[in-house]
Formats: C-alpha cells, sequence, structure tokens
C-alpha cells in the first residue's frame, strides 16, 4: 500500500539472508535443501533482483539449480539488469547448468532488456556447444536483438570464430 513503510531488519536477520544467497553461489545443495524443506522461498531475491535460482545457475551449479527449479524456482525471474538464469548460463557456457535450466521449464528464447536471447549470447561469446545446445532445444537463429541484429551478426561483431560458422550451416540446413 501506498505510504505503508516496510518493517526494519535487524542485523541477524540480514545476516541470515546473507548466508542463505552464498549457499546458493557455492551451491549448498544439503543447506539450501533443509532450507527449502522448511519453507524457505526458492525465488528469495537479493539487492540486485538476483534470486537464489540465478546465484546457483551463475555460478555453475546444476545440482542446486535443479534443487531450486524442483522447489519452484522461476527460470523467468530476471534480475536487475534483466538477466535470466538462462542468459547467465549461456554467457558463461555451462552446459549442465543451461540443460537443467531447459528441462526445469526455461524458454529457449527468452530475452534480456536488450533484446539479446541465450543463442545470442552464446554466439557472441564463441561458445560454440552451447550454440549447439540452444539450436537443437529449437533456438530461433532469426530472432534480432533490440538494435535488429542476429546472432550471426552479433557473432561476426564480436569477432567470434566458431559461432557465425555454426548458425550459417543452421540456416542453411533448415
Amino acid at each position: 500500500m501506498a505510504g505503508e513503510q516496510r518493517p526494519a531488519l535487524d542485523e541477524e536477520t540480514i545476516a541470515f539472508a546473507g548466508r542463505v544467497f552464498q549457499m546458493a553461489r557455492a551451491g549448498d545443495t544439503a543447506a539450501l535443501g533443509d532450507l527449502l524443506a522448511q519453507g524457505m522461498p526458492a525465488n528469495l531475491r537479493n539487492d540486485k533482483g538476483d534470486s537464489l535460482l540465478m546465484l546457483a545457475s551463475y555460478n555453475g551449479h546444476a545440482e542446486a539449480t535443479r534443487l531450486l527449479l524442483a522447489h519452484g524456482g522461476d527460470t523467468a525471474l530476471a534480475n536487475d539488469r534483466g538477466q535470466t538464469p538462462l542468459l547467465g548460463a549461456a554467457f558463461k557456457g555451462d552446459l549442465a547448468v543451461a540443460l537443467a535450466l531447459l528441462e526445469g521449464g526455461a524458454e529457449v528464447d527468452a530475452a534480456g532488456q536488450d533484446g539479446r536471447t541465450a543463442l545470442m549470447l552464446a554466439a557472441m561469446f564463441d561458445r560454440a556447444e552451447m550454440v549447439t545446445l540452444l539450436l537443437g532445444r529449437g533456438a530461433d537463429r532469426h530472432a534480432r536483438d533490440a538494435n535488429g541484429a542476429t546472432a550471426e551478426e552479433l557473432a561476426a561483431a564480436m569477432g567470434a570464430q566458431a559461432t557465425p560458422g555454426l548458425l550459417r550451416a543452421a540456416s542453411q540446413r533448415g
């Protein structure tokens, strides 16, 4: 409600929240599992809008990613920079995490605030295996970002070596 003040958080609560976010960053599946079983929300977010799922996936923890997904982690929940867990996995080139997210319901062509999809990020940073995975999952190689560029064009502009050819070959096949 307008004008309603939020309750002040005490130092103990703030410290606990900090430990929970660190558990996600570290992939501490056992500790996260205990807290989730006690009712901790899987979509808890920090002051930057990063969810537990974002932190676990961005830091390469596929098992923690699957655990959070099993407890209702939202693959579409973007942080304050408009990044989703799949975009982070594509940028990092983490196939295990990307696969967990896709199997957990992540939309392969979901875009960030700049209109860039996971395929575009993977192509730009020359993540050939990620491009292959995303294309295999139906990623739209013709999608355009907010500036009108395709994944192939972005990859070429970034000087990527392998991914422009992969995208051209995919265009020729289908």
